[in-house]
């Protein structure tokens, strides 16, 4: 008796669950002219946002860097098993993989691609100029883009008529990485939105994605960020063994000119003195003699030392393996149309379902409490 009980109340919230579900589709079948405006008005809307963004391509490229690990092998195993890479964590460089993105997001990184050479079709023609330029003048924006910036562009002309009129500095001739002026920092914000780097946690696997306005555009930026990343790095990790060979080199350079002096010396005194058989002489000759082979000895060991060096820069150079070298994309990668499109209409129909099944009766809720309370 207690289980039938039990199982009255539950059977009956179910029956009014489902009544209530059944009055809420009846009452957005009853509205469907309404909605189906709602949604109309969508399709208009998500055509003009569709048509109004301008076409972006995107260029994804990844590449492996060599990294040195000091971490041991059984520990470093270990860690493998649980998705940790310590190669990447544990290294010999202050610069490892997970700082690559920090580094291509630094101004003087982002300020060294604005005289990149670029070409583009612009109105059927082909045209060619700085990346600075390109980003400047050759690249559209949404129109509602200037409706939302006319505020604070009059805000800035007022405010500019009380200040100290100056000259602008246009371009980038002359650039100040620590100073940059408002257009050049326009342009580098802009430059740091066209690119994005992310490191695999697990593999270093860097992936490098340029997005831009034109696919030959995008294509060249992503070689020129993958060419100055790889330079970067080189010359970090052998800027100390590039010291030490200019050292050695100097070192080479002047036990080269005293051993020549000294082998020098050693042959005019010899000459000078052929067929004398002077005590004095052959110890003098012999004094020169030992000054030779020491400072042959000198120049012999700079020498090795500085071909060690060499060989040294050599084997600290990292290797950049480019597993997807960059290429010119044939297809646009936004904006997806049907993806707008889609969101717009899925969002009218929520905001019409709301206005149907609640929002009417809230608004004439609140009439009828004020014309009451009138």
């Amino acid at each position: 008796m207690e289980e039938k009980n039990y199982a009255g109340p539950q059977l009956a919230e179910e029956e009014y669950s489902e009544v209530d579900i059944m009055e809420l589709v009846r009452k957005l079948l009853k509205e469907w002219k309404l909605i189906l405006k709602w949604c109309a008005v969508a399709v208009v809307v998500g055509l003009v946002i569709g048509f109004s963004l301008p076409k972006q391509y995107t260029v994804s490229s990844k590449l492996a860097p060599e990294v040195v690990s000091k971490s041991s092998s059984s520990l470093g195993s270990l860690a493998s098993l649980a998705g940790i890479n310590l190669g990447a964590m544990n290294t010999s460089d202050a610069v490892y993989p997970d700082l690559y993105p920090d580094i291509v997001n630094s101004t003087p990184f982002v300020v060294e691609l604005f005289p990149v050479q670029v070409d583009f079709v612009r109105k059927k023609e082909e045209m060619t100029t700085d990346f600075y330029t390109y980003l400047l003048d050759h690249t559209r924006v949404p129109w509602w883009s200037y409706a939302l910036n006319a505020p604070k562009a009059a805000l800035g002309w007022f405010i500019g008529l009380f200040r100290e009129k100056t000259e602008p500095v246009e371009g980038f001739a002359e650039l100040n990485p620590s100073a940059l002026t408002d257009e050049q920092d326009w342009v580098a914000k802009a430059v740091r939105s066209c690119i994005s780097l992310s490191v695999d946690k697990k593999t270093s696997v860097i992936n490098v994605s340029v997005t831009t306005q034109d696919p030959r555009v995008s294509a060249r930026i992503s070689e020129e960020v993958i060419s100055r990343l790889k330079t970067y790095v080189v010359n970090y990790r052998t800027q100390k063994s590039r010291q030490d060979v200019a050292y050695y080199q100097q070192l080479y350079d002047d036990a080269q000119a005293a051993y020549y002096s000294a082998q020098s010396r050693y042959a005019r005194y010899v000459d000078s003195n052929q067929g004398v058989v002077l005590q004095r002489v052959r110890t003098e000759q012999e004094r020169l003699q030992n000054e030779m082979n020491l400072a042959f000895q000198l120049y012999n060991t700079c020498a090795q030392q500085l071909q060690g060096a060499k060989a040294k820069v050599q084997l600290e150079t990292p290797v950049f393996t480019v597993i997807n070298p960059p290429q010119v994309p044939l297809k646009r990668s936004a904006p997806s149309k049907v993806t707008i499109l889609a969101g717009c209409v899925f969002f009218a129909f929520l905001l019409a379902a709301v206005w149907v099944l609640w929002g009417r009766d809230m608004l004439a809720g609140l009439k009828k409490k004020e014309e009451e309370d009138q």
